[in-house]
This record gives C-alpha cells, sequence and structure tokens, in this order.
C-alpha cells in the first residue's frame, strides 16, 4: 500500500522551447514514471513555457544576453513555484544554463550527461552530432561530451547543417514531419558513417526524434537526448520512492 500523498520530488520543465519538445516531455516523463510504479501513478511537474517566439528571434540574432534574462526569469518561476529539480527541454539552450544556476540552490540534469552515458555504456567513441546551427556550430555542448565522456564528436559539413537547422526550425518545431526531410538527415548520417566513421548518432535536437527513429537505421545507434533527459529525470525524482 502507498502512503498518500505519495512522495516525488517536483520536476521543473523550462519549457515552449518548442511547445513540441515540451509536450513530448511531459509524456515521456508520466509513461516513465507509470512504468516503474503501475497503477495510475505520474510524475509530478512544474511548467514554464516559453514564447518560442522570443527564443527564435533571439537565436537568430546571436542575442545571448536577452535570452539569458528571459531564462532567468522563467527558471526563477519554476523555483518559486516548488520545483526540486530543473530540465531544460533543448539541447541548444543549454548554452547559459550552467551561469544562471551557479546562485540558484536548485539542481540541473544537464542534457549532454545522460547521452553521453549511454553511448559510454554501448561502448562508442566516435559519434555524430545533429542539431541546431548554435549546437552544431558553438562548443558548448561538443566540448562536454568529449571532455567528460571522452568521446570524439563528429559534425555535418556547412550545406548538411543548413539542411538540419532548417527541418528543425522550419517543420518538426511545428510538428510537420515530412519524408524528404527524413531521407535528408538519414543521407546525411549515412555520409558521416561512410566516410567520416561516425558510430551512432547524437539527436541533439530534442524535436529529432520525431523525425528520424531507431528502425530507420537498425546498425547505426541513435541516441534520443530528450528520451535519456526524461529517463534521468525521473531516476532523480523516484530516487527514494522505489
Amino acid at each position: 500500500m502507498i502512503s498518500r500523498p505519495q512522495k516525488q520530488k517536483i520536476i521543473g520543465l523550462l519549457g515552449g522551447c518548442s511547445n513540441v519538445a515540451t509536450g513530448e516531455y511531459y509524456k515521456f516523463l508520466n509513461d516513465e514514471v507509470n512504468a516503474r510504479l503501475g497503477g495510475w501513478e505520474i510524475a509530478e511537474t512544474i511548467i514554464v513555457g516559453m514564447n518560442f517566439g522570443n527564443i527564435e528571434a533571439w537565436l537568430r540574432e546571436d542575442n545571448w544576453l536577452d535570452l539569458t534574462n528571459y531564462l532567468e526569469q522563467k527558471i526563477d518561476c519554476l523555483i518559486a513555484g516548488g520545483a526540486d529539480v530543473i530540465l531544460c527541454v533543448s539541447n541548444t539552450l543549454h548554452k547559459p544554463l550552467g551561469s544562471i544556476l551557479k546562485n540558484r540552490n536548485i539542481p540541473n540534469i544537464h542534457i549532454v550527461d545522460p547521452t553521453g552515458e549511454a553511448i559510454q555504456r554501448s561502448g562508442l567513441k566516435k559519434v555524430g552530432l545533429f542539431g541546431t546551427l548554435p549546437v552544431m556550430q558553438m562548443d558548448y555542448l561538443k566540448n562536454r561530451y568529449e571532455q567528460k565522456f571522452e568521446l570524439e564528436i563528429l559534425l555535418p559539413n556547412e550545406k548538411e547543417q543548413e539542411d538540419i537547422d532548417r527541418i528543425i526550425f522550419d517543420e518538426l518545431v511545428k510538428s510537420s514531419v515530412r519524408p524528404s526531410s527524413k531521407r535528408r538527415y538519414l543521407e546525411i548520417a549515412d555520409r558521416m558513417a561512410n566516410e567520416n566513421g561516425a558510430e551512432g548518432l547524437i539527436m541533439g535536437c530534442t524535436e529529432i526524434f520525431l523525425l528520424i527513429q531507431q528502425d530507420d537505421c537498425p546498425d547505426f545507434p541513435l541516441f534520443n537526448t530528450a528520451q535519456l533527459h526524461c529517463n534521468a529525470a525521473v531516476d532523480f525524482a523516484l530516487a527514494k520512492v522505489i
């Protein structure tokens, strides 16, 4: 018999980046808690949703100052609401998280860490990285994979990066999943495997799993950062429950 109310840590979702990813995170978290606890149990969450229009504009302007200030306000809302841990539903927006949370007394599960651990368990050493242009062109995620998990991160070429980013912003964040875009992503992954020696692929945008799945390339491991991130959050939330 479970004592009521059941005690879980509250997962604070920094959402809206995008709303599509936020909805998938909510589903992943609830499904994972229910899979572990059964019955009618789901996760305890607080969601603060940002306007993705603001995020997109500041990213295109490379305006990390206003973006960081905006994130700070939203994270403070999560803390004030009683969140026990912060989960940012975007790979891209992890860039300023460290500095924002440095003086705030709340843990954060970094999206790289559960993915890096999963890659290590698989025994791979050389993996490709898909994501938005900031994820692929800046070093803040790449360095963490390389320095913390001793992985070699391979990046698509410039034209491929532009196509990957365009498909994310023009299609996936709007729930548009197109066969032509799937073919393009798989084509890039296949080239990186054959020409660059990539042993697997980090889906470093939390909507990419909507477009390509492991069944599309059964011999080329795909690492879904969204699912792995949520599983790690559930580990944290249920640490003393089960």
